[in-house]
């Protein structure tokens, strides 16, 4: 089941590992090790699970601090974009969470930076054991590289780093890209129902690898569709649209349709509304079960785009969506 409380919804996770990020460098992580933090499945307890070091924590943990000092760990993204939020979560981490937190980002083109290259991005906050805390980022800048301060030691279950990707100059100038894809800048913003699978894996990189990395609804037990609203990396000419219902078999949608169009700003709820109306970029279309779908008959008199509202029909599951076009200008 997907968390709906999250503040940050409409962006996508920069420290996701499948984008390339990764843990690079920790002070300390005797009781469980860094890279844990950034796992993109939500945190778990096993009450009797210990190895070598003590009680096993799904986590990035240090030892007890007996000297001055407080501990970080940094985190390389895989791909550098503008952070708009972060959660630091706490789950399962009661007797053993730092008291406080800060926050420091930068940008640079080594694994683990100079220390005069970082800047704060958020004050020292209080941490609370077995808690989301999520923070909201005011820094127009794109990043490279954050760095989690905790004071002096602890536990954190996992590290969520929210925001938008920045397409490179050099993906602007291709001649075709797939302009929906999470690593040139696209996003899911909104959708109906995500309870089985989130709206985030429709433009993830490479083919889904098994049913739950993809978007998928609970079953319809009215009438209507699901849908979900998808906010391209940078406005462009839709050539080919892929359909990839990839493990998906008692399960895909029957039928789908993508309505698109040229939006220049908006919250995601005012979005999805507007998104009734926009024009129909590629008529209904039957679908099959665990199967790529290529169109290329689309309507592209209504030119540029930015955005597409995508339909199912009534409910199911969709793994990923492309988008080959070129962009605007």
């Amino acid at each position: 089941m997907i968390n709906l409380d999250n503040p940050f919804k409409q962006y996508i996770d920069l420290a996701q590992p499948r984008l390339g990020s990764n843990v690079v460098f920790a002070t300390d992580d005797f009781f469980a090790a860094k890279e844990r933090m950034i796992d993109p499945k939500p945190p778990v307890f096993i009450e009797d699970k210990f190895d070598d070091n003590g009680k096993w924590m799904d986590g990035w943990e240090s030892r007890r601090k007996r000297v001055q000092g407080y501990d970080y760990s940094i985190v390389r993204f895989g791909v550098p974009g503008k952070i708009m939020g972060v959660d630091i979560n706490t789950t399962h981490f009661t007797g053993n969470f730092p008291p406080a937190a800060s926050i420091e980002a930068c940008i640079s083109d080594q694994d683990i930076p100079d220390e005069s290259a970082w800047v704060s991005i958020h004050d020292t906050l209080p941490l609370k054991g077995d808690s989301h805390h999520f923070l909201e980022i005011h820094s127009d800048h794109t990043y490279t590289h954050l760095r989690l301060n905790i004071y002096p030691d602890g536990g954190i279950a996992r590290l969520r780093v929210y925001g938008v990707i920045q397409p490179s100059n050099q993906t602007m100038r291709a001649e075709q890209i797939d302009l929906l894809a999470m690593e040139n800048g696209g996003r899911a913003i909104i959708c109906n129902d995500e309870h089985f699978g989130s709206m985030h894996n429709l433009n993830a990189p490479g083919r889904g690898i098994n049913m739950g990395d993809g978007w998928e609804t609970a079953r319809r037990r009215e009438p209507g569709n699901d849908w979900a609203v998808l906010a391209l990396g940078c406005a462009g000419i839709v050539e080919k649209i892929e359909i990839d219902t990839a493990h998906f078999k008692g399960n895909y949608p029957d039928r789908v349709s993508v309505q698109a169009a040229y939006v220049k700003n908006g919250a995601p709820a005012s979005i999805a509304a507007q998104s009734l109306f926009w024009d129909t970029l590629l008529s209904e279309q039957k679908l099959a079960m665990d199967k790529q779908h290529y169109f290329t008959d689309l309507n592209n008199d209504i030119g540029a785009i930015t955005h597409i509202r995508m339909n199912i029909f009534p409910d199911g599951g969709i793994s990923r969506v492309r988008l080959l076009g070129h962009p605007e200008g």
